[in-house]
């Protein structure tokens, strides 16, 4: 009994530390983006590096709870994960615009003197990144269509609508979730320059298919 108290009680502080860590994240993403100079955003684009490596070993602690049998009700720790993966994100598209800017004191000509292949990048991983906080927000609902089914079949158990559209949301959550680690993957590889950008055109229409179509009665996905 002790132990699951000292337990709780390091849940609690680690989620307070997050709700605090992405109201710190946002307060200097809002500085980064109202600075009146470069020298200026580039000091805050610091801070907010130091902040979201707080809040990454945070979900790593998160992620650790998640997995263990110990804890029933996970709801407060996912929600808490995907609210610092958001902040991720975040950070990366700042990453990415500070890496289109050139180097010089006005900033000016950057579109000029960015590489082909860094603007073919930032391209693939502007639409990768949409596309992923898309599925985010689709997965976001599937949790909550999810509890309103459950619920519901507490009651009633023998409602088979019900319980079919719970399969199937259920389902879509996974597929959800597939695409997203297939997305990041692919975002990493961009990053690392490990991977052909061709290939990652041509998968664009597919991806924004499933995105834009997933939940539509005749909607088809490509499984090539």
């Amino acid at each position: 009994m002790g132990d699951r108290r000292k337990l709780h009680g390091e849940i609690e502080r680690c989620l307070k530390k997050v709700t605090e860590g992405v109201e710190t994240f946002e307060d200097i993403w809002q500085k980064v983006h109202s600075a009146p100079n470069q020298n200026q955003k580039d000091k805050y684009e610091q801070e907010l590096k130091k902040e979201i490596k707080k809040l990454q070993r945070l979900r790593d602690q998160i992620k650790g709870w998640m997995s263990s049998t110990e804890i029933k009700d996970k709801k407060q720790l996912q929600e808490s994960r995907k609210n610092i993966e958001q902040q991720m994100e975040r950070f990366k598209v700042v990453e990415r615009e500070t890496k289109t800017k050139a180097y010089s004191k006005e900033g000016l000509g950057a579109g000029q003197k960015l590489d082909p292949r860094e603007k073919e990048k930032e391209e693939c991983t502007q639409w990768i990144t949409e596309a992923i906080q898309e599925l985010n927000l689709q997965i976001d609902k599937c949790e909550a269509d999810i509890e309103t089914l459950s619920a519901c079949l507490k009651k009633k158990k023998s409602d088979k609508d019900k319980q079919e559209r719970l399969e199937e949301t259920k389902q879509s959550l996974e597929r959800h979730k597939f695409h997203i680690e297939s997305l990041e993957k692919i975002l990493r590889a961009i990053d690392n320059e490990a991977i052909d950008l061709k290939p990652i055109h041509n998968l664009r229409a597919d991806v924004e298919y499933y995105v834009e179509s997933n939940h539509e009665i005749d909607f088809k996905e490509n499984e090539s």
